[in-house]
């Protein structure tokens, strides 16, 4: 494990490669699961505003299940996560001409119409975070139907997972525990190497 202030890594986010392949994988991480992906308290009235914005965007099913159940669902006790479709494809589900699934805010924040890229969650993925005792735990979470594709890519091109999800992980922590980290990942990597 690797911890870095109040943030404990897994190893297998400085030792893994990855880097998303969604011409393989056609987005399976917003499509496939048990569950909406998990939100802050903060980000409610944001995915709020958003839904208002892309409605016209997003498919019958997904307004319907806004309607009744709203953008997110979840209490603080246990958590809140977006709203999913019965197949459990996020409402904010949009499909590329090659139908694979992408998210219809990022999208919008690519267009320069909205301002914030998605959930920390979804940015971080497939990175996951856990608070436990004033701790924040990450980590790789692979599930190989999500992930594999992005691991062979990362694996075939030579990208390590910490340096694809930069944007992500500066965005949650900030640029310099990011440099911080990067240094902690080529100590592991080169004892990892050693041994």
């Amino acid at each position: 494990m690797i911890r870095l202030g109040d943030v404990v890594l897994s190893d297998e986010i400085a030792t893994a490669r990855f880097a998303c392949d969604i011409s393989r994988c056609k987005g399976a991480c917003c499509v496939i699961g048990d569950a909406g992906a998990p939100v802050s308290k903060k980000e409610i009235p944001i995915l709020n505003k958003a839904y208002r914005q892309l409605k016209e965007r997003l498919s019958e099913e997904a307004v319907q299940r806004v309607e009744r159940d709203g953008v997110v669902t979840g209490d603080s006790e246990n958590g809140y996560e977006i709203s999913c479709v019965d197949s459990g494809e996020c409402i904010f589900v949009e499909r590329n001409g090659n139908g694979a699934a992408t998210c219809a805010i990022q999208n919008a924040y690519y267009r320069g119409e909205i301002g914030w890229e998605k959930p920390i969650s979804c940015h971080l993925y497939p990175i996951r975070l856990k608070k436990i005792a004033g701790m924040e735990y990450a980590n790789f979470e692979y599930i190989p139907e999500l992930c594999g594709a992005g691991c062979d890519r990362g694996n075939r091109e030579g990208v390590w997972l910490s340096d694809f999800l930069e944007k992500a992980l500066v965005r949650r922590y900030g640029r310099d525990w990011y440099n911080q980290f990067l240094e902690t990942c080529n100590e592991v990597r080169s004892e990892k190497e050693l041994a």
